[in-house]
C-alpha cells in the first residue's frame, strides 16, 4: 500500500495510514472518536463514515448487510471495514461521534467525615552550619517532629531528589504534606493541597477536584472513554489488551492519558497546576480497574472469572503515568467479583444503601448492569449483562446522548411527539428516548407483550429487514433522512431489559422476598439519572412498584470516590462494604434460563408469588 493520507472532516484531524490499517485502526491511532460497538468486527454498524474524495477498498459483505445499495453509492462505508487505496477525506456523522456527549458528573451528595489521609504542615528549619551539618532529610523530618509532634520515617525519593535546591529557595520555610508516616510532598507556604476523585466508566470518566483543607467539591467534569473505540462491551477491550504486551500498554496509556489530561483541564479551571494533588482515589468496574493498573485481565474472561485482585489498593501516581505531587498516591477502592467492581462499592458507600435495613434495591444500569438487594442487614450483589442496546448500541438509529438525540417520546395517536438534547435537528436516539419509545409503543398497542410489532399504527411500514416504527419522518427537520424504530430495536431492548429484571428477580427469590416488600430503589448512573421510570417499569425492566419508592440519585460512583479521597474511615467502610457482600454468578443461579425467558416479556413481570 502507497502512503495514503486521511482527512477527517468536519474534526479537521489529518494523517498518514500505516501498512494494513482500516480507517478505524487509524481513527483510533490519530485519536479520533468513531463509536465501534463491536469492537471492529463489522456487526455494530455504528462506524458509519462517509467517502467524500479519493479510492477504498470494495464493499465487504459485512457493508452490505448493514447498507443499502443507494447508502453505499452515495459514499456511505463502516470504518471498520474500509480500506485506502489512495489519498481520502471523509466525514463523520455526529451520530458516529463518541464525542461529544452529555455527561453525568453530579449525584446526591451526603454529609461524611472529613479525614483526609495527607496532611500538611507549616516547618522552618535551623540554618546548617559548619558546627550543626545534620543532612536535610533529617532536619526535616526532626522539625516535623518537634513542631508539630509528627513522626515520620520515610520520605519519598523524588521529593528527596528535590529537597535540597528547593527548601534553599524557600529560604527553609515551606509546606509539608505527610500521608501516614512518609513525606510526600514540600512546597511553597501558599500552594493548594488538592485532591482527584474519578469514577472510571466503561464508557465514561467523570472527575472531581476537591480541597483537600475543608473538603469543598472546586470542579468536576465528565469526558467519554478513549478506550471506545476498541468496543464498547468489556470483552472486546479485554480480548484486545490480551493480544499483546503492546497492546495492553496501549489500553492501559489511553486510559491514563485521558485521566491525567481530566486532571489538568480541572486544575486549570481553578487556576492551579496538576502538581498541586496530593492524594487521588479511582473507583472502576473490575476490568476497567485491571486496565487502569496494568494487570493481566486475560482470566478475567476465562471461567471462573478470576480478579489478579480485589482488595483495595495504594499505587503511586508517577507509576501509573499520573503527572501529579512527585510523592502522591492513588487509592483504588475494592472489587467484589468480575463483573461488580469498585465503582459499585462506591455507589453502595455514597447511598448509604449498606446501612438499610431494607428491603432496597440499589442498581446502577449500563452496559454492565450491577444492582445490589440489601435485605435483613446482608447485601446481595449480581451482575446483568444488559449490553449497549440501552444506551444506544445495536440500535438502528441508536445513538450516545450527544446533541441532537432524541431523549423524550410520546406517541399520541398518529403523533410521535419527541424531545431532543439541546433542542438541535433529530439525528437518533439515545437511551432515555430508546426506552420512550418502547414504552410508548407498548402502551399504544403497537408492540405487543411478546415483542412483535403490528401494522396497526400509520406510522408502521416494511422495510427489507421488517416492520420500523417512524419516529422523524424524511426531511420532517432539517432534511435529515427518517429516523426510526425497528422489530430488530425491540429485540435487542428485550435482551437487555430482560438482563436486568431477571437479576433483580434471582436476587429477590434467593432472599426470600417478594416484590412488594421493596421499600425503595435506589438508580444511579448516567443513563439512570435521566430515564423516565415510567417508561422502565411500563415494560417491566424495574419492578411494579409506586413510582415514589424510586429514587434516582445521579453518579453516586463519583460521589462515593470523593468520600474516600477526603476520609479515611470511608476508605475503611469501602473495604467492609467489599467484603460482606454475597455474590451471585447469575448464570449459575436455579432457573436462570426460565426467569430470563419470562423477563423477556414486556409489562410487569409474572412474578411467583
Amino acid at each position: 500500500m502507497p502512503n495514503c493520507n486521511i482527512d477527517f472532516q468536519p474534526i479537521g484531524r489529518r494523517g498518514q495510514f500505516q501498512e494494513g490499517e482500516s480507517v478505524l485502526d487509524c481513527a483510533r491511532r490519530l485519536r479520533v472518536g468513531i463509536s465501534s460497538v463491536c469492537g471492529g468486527v463489522g456487526t455494530c454498524g455504528k462506524c458509519r463514515v462517509k467517502i467524500l474524495s479519493g479510492s477504498v477498498s470494495e464493499p465487504t459483505s459485512r457493508e452490505t448487510d448493514d447498507l443499502s445499495h443507494q447508502e453505499i453509492s452515495g459514499g456511505w462505508r463502516l470504518a471498520c471495514q474500509v480500506y485506502p487505496a489512495s489519498d481520502i477525506r471523509l466525514h463523520v456523522p455526529p451520530e458516529s461521534m463518541t464525542t461529544p456527549q452529555r455527561m453525568q458528573v453530579e449525584g446526591l451528595e451526603t454529609e461524611g467525615a472529613f479525614e483526609p489521609p495527607v496532611r500538611a504542615y507549616q516547618v522552618t528549619l535551623a540554618s546548617p552550619s559548619l558546627v550543626n551539618q545534620e543532612a536535610d532529610a533529617e532536619r526535616l523530618l526532626s522539625a516535623l517532629s518537634q513542631q508539630h509532634q509528627v513522626k515520620c520515617e520515610e520520605l519519598d525519593f523524588d521529593v528527596l531528589k528535590a529537597l535540597s535546591p528547593q527548601i534553599r529557595a524557600w529560604d527553609s520555610q515551606f509546606q509539608v504534606t505527610v500521608r501516614g508516616g512518609e513525606v510526600v510532598a514540600i512546597s511553597h507556604n501558599s500552594d493548594r493541597q488538592l485532591g482527584f476523585a474519578a469514577d472510571l466508566g466503561s464508557t465514561k470518566i467523570a472527575g472531581y477536584i476537591v480541597d483537600l483543607t475543608d473538603g469543598r467539591t472546586l470542579a468536576a467534569k465528565g469526558i467519554m472513554n478513549p478506550q471506545i473505540s476498541y468496543g464498547e462491551d468489556i470483552i472486546s477491550r479485554i480480548a484486545v489488551a490480551s493480544s499483546s504486551p503492546e497492546k495492553a500498554l496501549e489500553m492501559q496509556s489511553l486510559v491514563t492519558e485521558a485521566l491525567d489530561r481530566l486532571a489538568g483541564d480541572l486544575c486549570a479551571e481553578i487556576g492551579a497546576k496538576k502538581g498541586a494533588i496530593i492524594e487521588a482515589v479511582v473507583v472502576a468496574n473490575t476490568a476497567m480497574h485491571h486496565l487502569f493498573l496494568g494487570l493481566p485481565v486475560r482470566q478475567l474472561a476465562m471461567n471462573p472469572f478470576v480478579p489478579a485482585v480485589s482488595r483495595a489498593l495504594d499505587v503511586k501516581a508517577r507509576e501509573l503515568g499520573l503527572h501529579f505531587a512527585p510523592g502522591s498516591y492513588v487509592h483504588v477502592l475494592p472489587n467484589i467479583a468480575m463483573f461488580v467492581g469498585a465503582d459499585h462499592v462506591a455507589m453502595l458507600l455514597a447511598t448509604e444503601a449498606w446501612r438499610e435495613e431494607g428491603p432496597v434495591i440499589a442498581i446502577d444500569i449500563g452496559t454492565n448492569t450491577e444492582v445490589s438487594l440489601v435485605y435483613n442487614g446482608r447485601i446481595t450483589a449480581a451482575s446483568c449483562a444488559s449490553g449497549p442496546a440501552l444506551e444506544g448500541g445495536h440500535i438502528k438509529d441508536g445513538m450516545r446522548a450527544g446533541s441532537g438525540a432524541i431523549e423524550r417520546v410520546k406517541i399520541i395517536g398518529d403523533t410521535a411527539e419527541y424531545q431532543t438534547i439541546d433542542d438541535a435537528p433529530p439525528v437518533g436516539i439515545c437511551g432515555s428516548g430508546i426506552l420512550d419509545t418502547l414504552a410508548q409503543l407498548l402502551l399504544a398497542g403497537v408492540v405487543e407483550g411478546s415483542g412483535r410489532m403490528n401494522e396497526n399504527h400509520n406510522r408502521v411500514r416494511s422495510s427489507e429487514k421488517g416492520r420500523e416504527f417512524v419516529l422523524v419522518q424524511e426531511g420532517e427537520k432539517d432534511g435529515n433522512p427518517a429516523i426510526v424504530f425497528t422489530q430488530h430495536d425491540v429485540r435487542q431492548l428485550q435482551l437487555g431489559k430482560s438482563a436486568i429484571r431477571s437479576g433483580i428477580q434471582v436476587l429477590l427469590e434467593s432472599n426470600g422476598c417478594p416484590e412488594s416488600a421493596i421499600k425503595q430503589v435506589i438508580i444511579a448512573g448516567a443513563f439512570g439519572s435521566y430515564i423516565d421510570v415510567s417508561s422502565a417499569v411500563a415494560i417491566g425492566m424495574l419492578p411494579a412498584l409506586p413510582l415514589e419508592r424510586f429514587h434516582q440519585v445521579g453518579n453516586a460512583a463519583g460521589m462515593g470516590a470523593k468520600r474516600a479521597l477526603i476520609s479515611l474511615s470511608q476508605r475503611a467502610t469501602a473495604q467492609s462494604i467489599a467484603a460482606s457482600v454475597r455474590h451471585i454468578e447469575l448464570s449459575s443461579a436455579p432457573n436462570f434460563n426460565k426467569t430470563f425467558t419470562e423477563a423477556m416479556y414486556l409489562g410487569k413481570y409474572r412474578m411467583k408469588q
